[in-house]
């Protein structure tokens, strides 16, 4: 399947939506990427993914990225430095978790928005939006090969 067929209109939308919308109550930034297949160890690519979305640039080092491969079904969530110190591994193992139960039922979308909401209540725990926040990132979902 190609990754930008994964979600219909409707659902691109929805999902870039939860994004604006979790973004208004922080400084952080959150990003949605998907492929169609992913040959090597998810982290590293989505790590590799992260880097390519110039993901690192964020003012605070708090940039959210959500990875996935739809093909071979894997999901990967990076923090950059700054929110990665404050909630660590098992706070990004809770929002794959979360999203692989909306996955397993065939909610996508549902799923994304749900990691969405997650991250962006944490990312506005530890950095609250600033009135001279400027949205660093694309809300737009990014497709890859």
């Amino acid at each position: 399947m190609s990754a930008y067929n994964l979600l219909n209109d409707t659902e691109k939308a929805a999902v870039e939506d939860a994004i604006a919308q979790a973004e208004l109550r922080t400084s952080g930034e959150i990003r949605v990427h998907i492929e169609s297949s992913c040959s090597e160890d998810v982290l590293d690519h989505a790590a590799f993914i992260f880097a390519e979305l110039k993901m690192h640039k964020t003012r605070d080092r708090n940039g959210v990225l959500i990875y996935v491969s739809a093909d071979d079904r894997k999901l990967a969530i990076i923090g950059d430095t700054g929110i990665h110190e404050k909630v660590h591994d098992q706070f990004w193992k809770e929002v794959r978790d979360l999203m692989l139960d909306h996955f397993k039922r065939g909610a996508i979308a549902e799923g994304l928005c749900a990691g969405i909401a997650l991250s962006g209540e944490k990312l506005r725990t530890y950095f609250p939006y600033q009135s001279d926040d400027v949205d660093e990132l694309s809300n737009e979902i990014s497709f890859g090969a």
